[in-house]
């Protein structure tokens, strides 16, 4: 008989607010990861700061924020109306209090519940507040939420506003890193949706002046734009669109009162419905949805009373009531997406010929693949029934999917040493293996038939469920696990173009990575090191006595499941696959995929000699 456990009055136990976000801190800002993805912790404790500043911004007050990222660092400087001097300590360190409560002072603002700089007090271990007012500035200190320093009113010149320093706390943070990156497109993202605003990130200025249209422009290159984009705006609203010339899926880009509603919501899907509805009456024609949004590259951004998102990061907007005395979500959206767009149709008929002629084209090409696809699914659900190339998680075999996708992780792999290792050591709840056989085919310049005719793409394109866009997305993370040599280098470099090639918003969006896993080992009796470099090698034979065992790895199945738990558990080390505004898809896939030119060679040759010099050596 199993042994009942206790449960009186001393099992209930209350916490203090820094206490809970410390012991729960995905709560507040989702997974905590080190910085190799734009959804980490880190990020969303500079939004959060961010965010206050913007709101400031939005209520007429302060043209100029100042973002500074030294190393571990992070200071925000707003040249706002300044936190109330006298309740500068309560508004970090007290739960529910804030100045968004009142709607008479932030009428359509991101943060409502109070949360936000609490959260990241609580998750540094140095948290500086300064409230500059009235020709007076106050500040107070804090490590871990706790209170360490609170100076008292002195006289200032300074211009007002508030200005905010945190480091993330190492003991919940442990190993991060701050990528600039990911940083400078969330502060793009910011300008762009407040016209008028200026930026300025480590001494550079970010600044937009057509909003979401410089968005688009900066997401997709002249050469690949179907027609010039269609912007359009009103005072709750603003809507920018074209087509792809390169791409295949649907890309939206979303914000409800400046905030990246990276999982959409019900705005998305009431623009998405919109500009289906405004196209068929245009029209006349009862065209497939699939068909008019193939191809499309748009954003939308809302201004909402109160908004009501799903989670505190905010990534989805719940909410289907605009608020102030305007219609529901979708009613409001479709209305201003049929007025709008139907007029400038009407007014650019070379644009609305383009949309047709567009629409036709995928009509053929799902007409023509309908019945490979049907044979392609039946294909891939037979495989997945076999388990024959992928050891899912937990999460998605359970149907969790919508809750714990930010925490999962595709494994993609080679050969069956490789995937055997991967498997035994991964964490069975979270993490899944997907196994290649061989060598992926080179995909470039060729059709999305390939995808479904290919076995292996074809089961890959399943298991992420990509197939009709990211909203399906089953991995948050897909990272390529291949060998450190040559083979695996070009496996790594076939897998990323399949992606580039058919679906390129999956990198955009920061999902695609590369595992890094050791070179070497390095050990003696008592120690055991790692290396990822030659640098780090040549370190830890340094920082050993005696002559030490050196084992270098010349593949991931050479790596025991003892040891490959530690590089894909808290320990991970990826690179995130990135693509910016300078690179062209179709150029880049030129490049590397296309006729071996001598520059490609040269390349090639110069990349490859650091690691070659390294196996000589050895």
């Amino acid at each position: 008989m199993t042994e009942q456990t206790s449960y009186t009055e001393d099992n209930i136990r209350s916490l203090d607010w820094k206490e809970h976000i410390r012991m729960r801190p995905g709560m507040y800002i989702g997974k905590l990861g080190d910085g190799s993805s734009p959804d980490d912790g880190i990020y969303i404790l500079i939004k959060e700061v961010l965010d206050n500043s913007i709101d400031e911004y939005v209520m007429g007050a302060g043209k100029t924020i100042e973002v500074s990222v030294k190393e571990e660092t992070v200071t925000i400087r707003d040249y706002g109306r300044g936190i109330p001097l006298g309740k500068v300590v309560d508004v970090v360190s007290k739960m529910n209090t804030g100045g968004k409560y009142d709607s008479r002072a932030f009428k359509k603002s991101v943060g409502l519940n109070g949360v936000g700089t609490k959260a990241v007090n609580a998750l540094s271990s140095y948290f500086k507040v300064q409230s500059y007012r009235d020709g007076q500035t106050v500040f107070a200190e804090f490590e871990q939420g706790n209170i360490t320093l609170e100076e008292k009113p002195q006289n200032t010149t300074s211009r007002k506003g508030t200005k905010v320093t945190f480091v993330p706390d190492k003991s919940i943070f442990t190993k991060f890193k701050f990528r600039n990156e990911y940083i400078v497109k969330m502060i793009k993202n910011y300008v762009y949706l407040n016209t008028g605003l200026t930026i300025i990130f480590n001494g550079e200025k970010y600044f937009s002046e057509k909003g979401l249209k410089d968005l688009l422009e900066e997401n997709i290159a002249d050469e690949f734009m179907l027609f010039p984009i269609i912007h359009l705006k009103d005072e709750d609203i603003e809507v920018a669109l074209t087509y792809s010339k390169a791409q295949y899926s649907e890309e939206y880009h979303s914000f409800v009162n400046g905030q990246h509603t990276t999982q959409g919501g019900t705005h998305q899907n009431a623009f998405r419905e919109a500009i289906v509805k405004t196209v068929r009456e245009f029209f006349g024609k009862n065209y497939d949805a699939s068909d008019i949004r193939k191809s499309i590259v748009s954003a939308i951004s809302v201004k909402v009373m109160e908004p009501v998102f799903e989670s505190q990061t905010k990534t989805k907007l719940g909410s289907t009531e605009m608020g102030g005395g305007l219609p529901t979500v979708r009613t409001f959206i479709t209305d201003f997406v049929k007025t709008n767009l139907d007029n400038y149709l009407h007014k650019n008929p070379d644009t609305a010929e383009k949309i047709q002629k567009k629409i036709l084209q995928a009509e053929k090409e799902r007409k023509d693949l309908s019945g490979i696809r049907k044979l392609a699914r039946e294909r891939a659900k037979k495989a997945s029934l076999h388990n024959k190339k992928l050891r899912d998680c937990r999460i998605h075999l359970n149907d969790l999917k919508k809750d714990n996708r930010l925490e999962s992780t595709l494994f993609i792999t080679e050969g069956d040493s490789a995937s055997g290792s991967i498997t035994k050591s991964r964490n069975v709840n979270t993490q899944a293996v997907f196994s290649l056989r061989g060598k992926p085919l080179n995909s470039y310049n060729m059709s999305k038939k390939i995808v479904y005719e290919n076995e292996e793409f074809n089961l890959l394109q399943a298991a992420l469920d990509i197939e009709d866009g990211l909203e399906n997305l089953r991995y948050n993370n897909i990272v390529i696990a291949t060998d450190a040599d040559v083979d695996g280098m070009h496996i790594r470099l076939l897998l990323i173009t399949f992606f580039l090639q058919f679906f390129p918003e999956l990198i955009k969006e920061g999902h695609l990575y590369i595992l890094d896993t050791p070179l070497f080992r390095v050990r003696d009796k008592k120690q055991t090191f790692y290396c990822y470099s030659e640098e780090e090698r040549k370190n830890a034979i340094n920082s050993l006595k005696g002559k030490p065992e050196i084992t270098r790895f010349k593949g991931l199945g050479e790596i025991s499941p003892d040891e490959f738990v530690h590089f894909i558990g808290d320990d991970i080390r990826l690179d995130p696959v990135m693509l910016d505004k300078e690179t062209s898809i179709d150029k880049l896939l030129e490049f590397y995929m296309g006729k071996n030119t001598p520059d490609r060679q040269k390349f090639i040759i110069n990349n490859l000699k650091v690691e070659l010099d390294i196996v000589e050596e050895l």
